[in-house]
């Protein structure tokens, strides 16, 4: 993750297909690393997976197979062909093995690569921090803390004095916004490796100068992944909701006003830029609601096509009157099945619970007659809730249940709905509390290993809570604990629950005999699809 937490990179996004961002997105930005370090496609990979891990039980069902594959091959999020990326990698020439080991990684979703391509070989070991986010934490056994939020130019030294001249003709350049000297211990081996990084690669000229001069024995530049770029003048004007109440000081602005003032400087955007990207995201969020409605197919899902039905017995005045509920379940549902089958979703602040927050929020807004502006700004307030979030805590459920994907949901758009009504920003933050209070302790626990049931309903829970909780505060009820000890417990809650019901299908709902069951039947249509990790049927 950034130092810093950007609503874009962190929280709204990223924009995508398959059922999990945590593996699907987050694995493809590490494949795309991987693949910028050897120059190209590989000619072969070996991937390990911990023993220990969420990945051994989950890499295949829930799509990280078919982002790795599409991040190796320099794919997009949203490539039309994701779901195919294996069979696609395996037709371009590369050689791709997946085992698992005892390595004893700290993080449950840790990928240890090793690739080669040519004359060139590397290990990368990197782990997906949740939401799509990742970290690449080694390269070649040198110890990084690489978020793919800028141009990284990585040169190889021949040694140590060599190490020194590098790094200081680099900084004498003024090329890069940092210059870091890591050196490998003894366990290691000798060897030592200077990481520019800024918001452009190291000049061809001056590498190829070093080149020369003897000095280096390899170079290589890794692309950004990430949306908004982290430089050194990146801040943000407050980390917590304490700070940022302190910041509002009963000024009565909307949470969208500090959020967009928030995002203007952790990114070096304009108040129009950052409108822009939002309203992008509201339009993709509208065409996926139809989408949903329309039809999807997919033949590796649990759940068919039912928003459909939904629609047309709504219509027809058959249901319960749910006022602007009605009209969030249905949205919530069409995009949860858009997601099931791989269509593009965005992932706020996961893809496992995409559905929630925007459900809720286009729901409430159509039935107000807001416009799009007013939606994107309801957005950004809920992104700020998520960066809170995501600073002190992780959307993980494999690091913290589903509390840390539908939990952290329901309190963004707790917080968008009292900013729609023009509520102040007191009152979206006590929304946000209330409603993360009620989804303490949720498990994760996919039936069949899929993200769809419980999924659904427990997106469809967040929704309604989000949407009791936001009226809650605008009548003014007292929240009792605020957001900042809200989040502080979730994380300790999580850190209490059996690993068994943190997204790894071996607890819960996840062993039931019928999900066993659906996840045998699954699996051996997968098996007669004759493809790997496409995840199709």
């Amino acid at each position: 993750m950034a130092a810093l937490v950007s609503i874009f990179n962190d929280v709204i996004g990223p924009v995508m297909r398959g059922p999990s961002s945590s593996h699907c997105a987050a694995a493809l930005r590490i494949g795309r690393l991987a693949r910028d370090l050897v120059g190209g496609t590989p000619e072969e990979v070996l991937v390990e997976f911990d023993r220990a891990g969420s990945l051994p039980t989950t890499h295949e069902s829930q799509g990280s197979d078919m982002g790795l594959c599409g991040g190796l091959l320099g794919w997009e999020c949203t490539a039309d062909g994701l779901p195919d990326s294996a069979a696609a990698l395996a037709a371009a020439g590369c050689r791709l093995r997946f085992t698992t080991v005892d390595s004893g990684d700290p993080h449950p979703n840790t990928y240890r690569l090793a690739l080669s391509r040519d004359d060139r070989r590397h290990t990368l070991r990197g782990i997906s921090t949740g939401g799509g986010m990742i970290e690449v934490i080694d390269i070649d056994g040198f110890g990084l803390a690489l978020a793919g939020d800028a141009h990284e130019t990585l040169l190889w030294p021949r040694d140590r004095a060599a190490a020194e001249r590098v790094v200081a003709r680099l900084e004498a350049s003024a090329e890069s916004d940092g210059v870091v000297l890591h050196e490998r211990g003894v366990t290691g081996g000798d060897g030592w490796l200077v990481r520019a990084s800024g918001p452009g690669f190291v000049a061809t000229d001056l590498c190829a100068a070093l080149e020369r001069s003897g000095d280096l024995l390899a170079v290589r530049c890794l692309a950004p992944v990430l949306p908004v770029p982290t430089r050194p003048s990146s801040r943000v004007p407050f980390a917590t909701a304490a700070e940022l109440l302190a910041h509002d000081a009963g000024r009565g602005l909307p949470l969208s006003r500090h959020a967009i003032d928030y995002e203007c400087q952790r990114g070096g955007l304009t108040e129009q830029r950052v409108l822009e990207m939002m309203a992008g995201i509201v339009q993709i969020l509208k065409r996926s609601i139809a989408v949903g409605i329309a039809g999807t197919t997919h033949a590796d899902r649990v759940l068919g096509h039912q928003s459909g039905e939904f629609a047309r017995l709504l219509a027809a005045g058959r249901l319960l009157d749910g006022g602007a509920l009605d009209r969030t379940v249905l949205y919530v549902t069409a995009l949860m099945e858009v997601k099931s089958a791989l269509g593009v979703i965005v992932a706020m602040p996961t893809a496992g619970a995409c559905a929630a927050l925007p459900g809720v929020v286009i729901a409430v807004a159509e039935r107000m007659g807001k416009n799009d502006e007013e939606i994107a700004r309801a957005l950004l307030a809920a992104g700020l809730v998520g960066a809170f979030v995501a600073t002190a805590w992780t959307f993980a459920a494999e690091v913290g249940g589903c509390q840390a994907e539908g939990g952290a949901a329901a309190a963004m758009a707790a917080a968008a709905l009292v900013t729609l009504a023009g509520g102040p920003t007191p009152r979206a933050v006590a929304a946000a509390s209330m409603a993360l209070q009620s989804m303490i302790g949720l498990v994760c626990d996919p039936v069949a290993n899929r993200v769809e049931a419980p999924c659904l309903g427990k997106n469809v829970m967040a929704a309604a809570n989000a949407l009791a909780c936001a009226n809650m505060a605008l009548a003014g009820f007292d929240e009792v604990i605020p957001l900042d000890e809200v989040i502080e417990t979730a994380r300790r809650v999580g850190g209490q629950m059996p690993r068994e019901l943190r997204c790894t299908a071996l607890g819960g709902l996840s062993i039931t005999p019928t999900s066993l069951a659906i996840q045998a039947r699954l699996e051996s249509a997968r098996a007669g699809c004759g493809k790997t990790g496409c995840g199709c049927g």
